[in-house]
């Protein structure tokens, strides 16, 4: 029975790894004026998530707390303890020059809204 339990256990941990690795899903919705990015991160608090901006590439990080109790009788667990991705943003955003126009977390679904800056110039003609 202890060698269910322990192979059960890798499994999980796996999985976890390919979770942290390759998720969270996400969507992007680009307008005209502002870059829509939506991401799931369920299970984690608003404290425990942190996001960076640095010119086109978004940050996010989130690590949360584990329960040692609830470690002991653990036999499969799945879900991530930590996030750590990097996204490269459709946009030319200039180092420096970052913004967000607003930033929410609800409901475990994370949604950024940045601001898309015109490229060139307008020239009128005489």
């Amino acid at each position: 029975m202890g060698l269910v339990k322990e192979m059960m256990k890798e499994i999980g941990n796996k999985s976890r790894e390919f979770y942290e690795f390759v998720l969270p899903p996400m969507d992007m919705h680009l307008s005209s004026d502002s870059l829509k990015v939506i991401i799931d991160i369920p299970g984690f608090s608003k404290k425990d998530i942190k996001l960076t901006l640095c010119g086109d590439i978004l940050s996010i990080q989130a690590c949360k707390k584990v329960d040692e109790k609830e470690h002991e009788s653990l036999v499969c667990k799945q879900r991530p303890n930590m996030i750590d991705k990097k996204i490269r943003l459709p946009i030319d955003i200039k180092q420096g020059e970052e913004k967000i126009d607003s930033a929410k977390y609800e409901d475990g679904v994370l949604t950024l809204v940045i601001p898309v800056t015109k490229k060139g110039k307008d020239i009128s003609i005489e």
